[in-house]
């Protein structure tokens, strides 16, 4: 009878442990999948957080673009606005029917005077050289050289004021220069 005990006894024991490794097994598997679900839904969380990010870096171009627009069509706004006081007074001196010249006279130059207070205002400067001034390529253009008791390339007389923006030439000046002797 020990011996018949001792096969039913193992017998159960065999299944517990059969049992026991199929639940291991099993509780693996599940932690397997737990472990496959967390993955996938922490790649799916990245994925909308690169599509957001990429979303949001096109919306900062497109409005950076924008801006860049708007700053080119209106960077001259406030000079446009100060020129139009130079274009009222112009207009009234020409709808001006009176015949008296010193009047005419007289608002022409209190234009001139609004027109060199805007350019002042937006650092916009005359190059006009003395006579006698040697010859600057990089401000002036000499149109001819004439003979003249000036040493050669000394300008002997300005046709056309040059301008500068901001230290940055917009039109040189044009010159009349001594022609070499």
């Amino acid at each position: 009878m020990s011996e018949e005990l001792k096969q039913e006894d193992v017998k159960p024991m065999a299944e517990v442990l059969v049992d026991q490794e199929v639940n291991d097994e099993v509780s693996v598997g599940q932690n397997l999948d737990d472990q496959l679900a967390n993955v996938l839904t922490e790649l799916e969380k990245t994925r909308a957080d690169v599509l957001y990010a990429k979303a949001e870096a096109e919306n900062i171009r497109r409005r950076a673009a924008e801006d860049v627009d708007k700053a080119r069509k209106f960077a001259v706004e406030k000079f446009a606005r100060e020129l139009l006081a130079v274009k009222d007074a112009l207009e009234m001196a020409l709808l001006d029917q009176s015949g008296n010249f010193e009047a005419l006279k007289t608002g022409v130059e209190l234009t001139q005077k609004t027109l060199v207070s805007a350019f002042e205002k937006f650092d916009l400067k005359d190059v006009a050289p003395a006579v006698g001034d040697k010859l600057d390529p990089n401000l002036h253009q000499a149109i001819s050289a004439v003979p003249h008791e000036l040493e050669a390339n000394a300008i002997v007389q300005v046709m056309q004021k040059g301008y500068q923006l901001s230290g940055r030439l917009l039109r040189p000046a044009m010159v009349m220069v001594a022609a070499p002797k």
